[in-house]
C-alpha cells in the first residue's frame, strides 16, 4: 500500500503548530509574557486552521482551534513515572550515620567510595521529563510510582527551562528537585494572608504545596516558587559516571543546581559538612531540614541498588526539629492597620532557630481554642519557616491549676472604642475607630513608607510613631504636604543642638521620590482592606487615577479581572467615608495619586474596550496598549460582544473575524489614530 507522503506532511506540521500555538497561548495568559506579536499568533493560528479544514481526518479536540483560548487548567490527572521516584531513609545522629557509611563501604576497598553531600530542602519533590531537550511533563513523586500532573503549573516557576541548553542533552531525560518557596517571600505571603483575615500557611513547605497544586496555573504564577535538581530518574543517550558530573551537566544545560553541593572522602569531612549547615542553616534563602549523603560513583550505586522504598546508596540526616518549652505569661492583643485585632503570646524569652523570641502570633481567638492553650501554660514553640514564632501548643503534663482562659477583649486596647467583627461569619474582630485609633494610624503610616506600598526611605515603625506622637501628623492625610520647619520640634528628626539632622533630609527627599511612584503603589498604599499589589495594579490598569475608581459603580469594579465582588465591595465601602476622599484630596494636591503618564492626557476613549489584532506601523505592542490606557480606555485580549471597536493592521487573525462575526466595529490604523486623538467624535460619529 503506498504512503500518502501529502497527507504525512499535514500531521506533521498539525502537531508542529499545536504545540507551538499552545506555547504562546500559555506565556500570554498565564504567564503574561508573549515572546510573539499578535500578528505572527495570527499566522500561525490560520495556518493551522486551514490545515485542519483541509484534512478533517486530522482534527482533535485537543487542538487549540476547538479549545477554549486561554482556558488553562490544572486536572492533577494520575502518571506513571518512567523509573520510581523513591523517598529516602533517615539517620538522626552521627552514631546511625556511622553505621550506616560503614554498612555501605563494607564490600568495596577502603577510599573506594567518594561521598557527595547536598542540603534537603523541605519542599515538595517533583519529577520532570524532557524529551529531545523539551519540558513535556512535571509530576509530582505521589506514592513514588504515579504522580500527580502539575505540568502547566511546574512551567510557571522561574528558572525551570522549557527547553533545554546546548545540544548535548540526552533524548530523555528525568530529573528530580524540590520545589519550595523562598522564606522572605513566604513571611511576606502569610502577612497579607493574615491581613486578609484568612488563615497562614503553617510553614514555606506547605506554602509550595500549596501554590503548585492549584488548578488556575495563574495562581502558581503569581507565587515566587523556586526549585532546584537533586537527581535523575531514567535518562536515554547519556551516561553519568558520577552524581556530581549528572549535576555539572544539568547546570550546562539550564538546569537549576544547589552551589551548595560537596565531594568527600573522609567521614569527618562529611560531619563538618553537616555541622556547619546547622549552624547557619538561617542564613539560606530557603528552609532546610538536614543533609543528604550520596555515594558519589554511578556504579557502585548500580551496585548497592535499592530496597522495597529507598536506594542504598543514599541516606538523609534529618537535624532536630527547632522547637523549645517556654511559659506563656500572656496573651495580648495588637491593632493593625485596617482595625484587625490580633492576638498574640507574650513568653518568657527563649532562644529557637538563631534568635531570641518573647512573642508569637495566635492569628485569632479561634486558634487559640483550637490548640486549647491557657494563659500560664507551658507552651511548645517553633519557627515557621525559621522566619515567624508559632506556638504549637501547652505541655498538659506541667499545668498546676492556676492556669486560666483567655477572653478576647470587647474594648481596643489603644483608644477603648467597641470592637465587633465587621460582617456575618467574620472570625476576626475589629476596632471600628479607623480614623483616629493610634495603633491603626501608627500601622497605616509604617505600612505607607514599606517597600509593599510606597517604599518611602526612613518612614519606618520609629518614624511613624514620632511624626504622631509629636504632633507633626494627624493622620495620613498630611503626609506629604510636610516641609522641613514641620520637623523641628521632633526628637527624632533633630540633632542635639535641635537643627534638623540628616535623616530629616533623607526624609523630605523620599517624599518628594514617592510622587511618582506608580498609580498602583498608591492604591496598595491607601490600606483598602482586601485591596492588594494584585487588584491594585488592575485597578490603576482600567481607571488610570483615584478619581474614576472613586466615581466606578460596585458592579463595574467587580467585573475586573483580579479584583471581584468583595474587592469590590471594600472599595465603595472606603469611599464612602469623608475623612478617606480628604486623604485623596489632599494627596493628590500634594501630587500624589495622579497617573502622571495619563494624567497630560485627554481621556478621549474613557471606558471603551479596544482589541488590537495584526502589526500597527506606528506603534510597538506594548506602545498601543499604552496609548489606549493613557487616554481611559481598557486595552483587551479577546473580542467579545462587549468589545467596542476592534483595531486591525497588518495579517490580522482570528480576531479579525471574530469582530465581522459579531458585528464589532473595525478601525485601520489611521482610523485608530483619529480615536485616540478626538475619541468616537473623531471619527464623525
Amino acid at each position: 500500500m503506498a504512503v500518502n507522503n501529502t497527507n504525512n506532511s499535514a500531521r506533521h506540521r498539525i502537531e508542529q503548530l499545536r504545540v507551538e500555538i499552545s506555547e504562546h497561548q500559555f506565556l500570554y495568559y498565564v504567564m503574561n509574557n508573549p515572546k510573539i506579536k499578535d500578528a505572527d499568533f495570527d499566522l500561525l493560528w490560520n495556518e493551522l486552521l486551514k490545515l485542519e479544514e483541509a484534512n478533517p481526518e486530522l482534527r482533535s479536540e485537543s487542538s487549540p482551534t476547538v479549545a477554549v483560548g486561554g482556558g488553562f487548567s490544572t486536572q492533577f490527572v494520575q502518571v506513571d513515572h518512567l523509573k520510581p521516584m523513591m523517598s529516602l531513609d533517615n539517620v538522626f545522629d552521627t552514631e546511625e550515620l556511622d553505621s550506616w557509611l560503614t554498612k555501605t563501604e563494607r564490600d568495596f576497598e577502603k577510599n573506594e567510595i567518594n561521598w557527595l553531600c547536598e542540603l534537603k530542602i523541605d519542599g515538595l519533590a517533583v519529577n520532570l521529563l524532557y524529551e529531545e531537550g523539551k519540558l513535556i511533563r512535571g509530576l509530582t513523586r505521589g506514592n513514588g510510582t504515579t504522580g500527580e500532573d502539575v505540568t502547566l503549573n511546574v512551567k510557571t516557576i522561574k528558572g525551570v527551562p522549557h527547553q533545554l541548553s546546548g545540544k548535548n542533552f540526552p533524548k530523555v531525560l528525568e530529573v528530580r528537585g524540590e520545589v519550595y518557596f523562598p522564606l522572605k517571600e513566604f513571611a511576606e505571603l502569610n502577612a497579607s494572608i493574615e491581613e486578609s483575615g484568612k488563615t497562614p500557611f503553617a510553614n514555606p513547605r506547605n506554602a509550595a504545596a500549596g501554590s503548585l497544586r492549584q488548578k488556575d496555573p495563574k495562581v502558581s504564577a503569581a507565587r515566587p516558587l523556586r526549585m532546584l535538581v537533586h537527581g535523575f530518574g531514567e535518562v536515554n543517550g547519556v551516561e553519568f559516571s558520577t552524581q556530581s558530573e549528572a549535576y555539572a551537566a544539568f547546570k550546562e544545560w539550564g538546569l537549576p543546581t544547589s552551589d551548595q553541593v560537596r565531594v568527600f572522602n573522609k567521614v569527618a569531612e562529611i560531619k563538618k559538612y553537616i555541622n556547619g549547615h546547622l549552624d547557619h542553616r538561617h542564613d539560606l534563602q530557603h528552609e532546610i531540614d538536614g543533609v543528604v549523603i550520596k555515594v558519589n560513583q554511578v556504579e557502585i550505586q548500580n551496585k548497592l541498588g535499592f530496597t522495597s522504598r529507598a536506594p542504598r546508596w543514599a541516606i538523609a540526616y534529618k537535624y532536630a526539629p527547632e522547637e523549645v518549652v517556654t511559659k506563656l505569661l500572656d496573651i495580648r492583643v495588637s491593632v493593625g492597620r485596617t482595625g484587625r485585632i490580633t492576638p498574640f503570646a507574650f513568653m518568657e524569652p527563649v532562644k529557637v532557630a538563631g534568635s531570641t523570641v518573647s512573642q508569637a502570633t495566635l492569628h485569632n481567638q479561634e486558634e487559640v481554642i483550637r490548640k486549647g492553650i491557657l494563659i500560664g501554660d507551658y507552651v511548645v514553640i517553633r519557627k515557621a519557616g525559621d522566619v515567624i514564632p508559632e506556638v504549637l501548643g501547652p505541655v498538659l503534663a506541667k499545668r498546676d491549676g492556676s492556669e486560666r482562659v483567655f477572653v478576647m477583649p470587647n474594648i481596643c486596647p489603644d483608644c477603648g472604642s467597641k470592637l465587633k467583627a465587621i460582617s456575618d461569619g467574620d472570625v476576626d474582630i475589629r476596632c471600628v475607630n479607623s480614623r483616629s485609633c493610634p495603633a491603626q494610624l501608627r500601622e497605616r503610616l509604617f505600612y505607607i513608607g514599606s517597600r509593599s506600598a510606597l517604599d518611602i526611605d526612613v518612614l519606618g515603625y520609629e518614624a511613624a510613631s514620632a511624626l504622631l506622637a509629636d504632633g507633626i501628623l494627624k493622620d495620613e492625610s498630611g503626609l506629604f504636604a510636610i516641609i522641613p520647619a514641620n520637623l523641628s520640634t521632633s526628637e527624632f528628626f533633630t540633632k542635639k543642638d535641635g537643627t534638623l539632622g540628616a535623616i530629616a533630609e533623607r526624609f523630605i527627599t523620599a517624599l518628594a521620590e514617592a510622587k511618582s511612584k506608580p498609580l498602583w503603589r498608591v492604591i496598595v498604599a491607601l490600606s483598602i482592606r482586601h485591596v492588594g499589589p494584585t487588584a491594585a495594579q488592575s485597578l490603576a490598569r482600567e481607571f488610570g487615577s483615584l478619581e474614576a475608581i472613586e466615581a466606578a459603580s460596585i458592579e463595574k469594579l467587580a467585573e475586573i479581572d483580579g479584583v471581584g465582588p468583595t474587592i469590590a465591595a471594600a472599595i465603595v465601602d472606603w469611599f464612602k467615608e469623608d475623612w478617606h476622599r480628604e486623604i485623596v484630596k489632599m494627596w493628590r494636591t500634594s501630587g500624589i495619586g495622579q497617573d502622571h503618564q495619563s494624567s497630560e492626557l485627554a481621556q478621549t476613549i474613557s471606558g471603551l474596550s479596544i482589541v488590537v489584532t495584526g502589526s500597527l506601523t506606528g506603534f510597538t505592542r506594548d506602545g498601543v496598549s499604552q496609548a489606549i490606557t493613557d487616554r481611559g480606555g481598557k486595552a483587551t485580549s479577546s473580542v467579545s460582544a462587549k468589545t467596542d471597536f476592534v483595531v486591525v493592521g497588518d495579517a490580522p487573525g482570528s480576531k479579525y473575524a471574530k469582530a465581522q462575526e459579531l458585528g464589532v466595529p473595525v478601525l485601520d490604523e489611521a482610523e485608530f489614530v483619529k480615536l485616540l486623538a478626538g475619541g468616537k467624535a473623531g471619527l464623525g460619529e
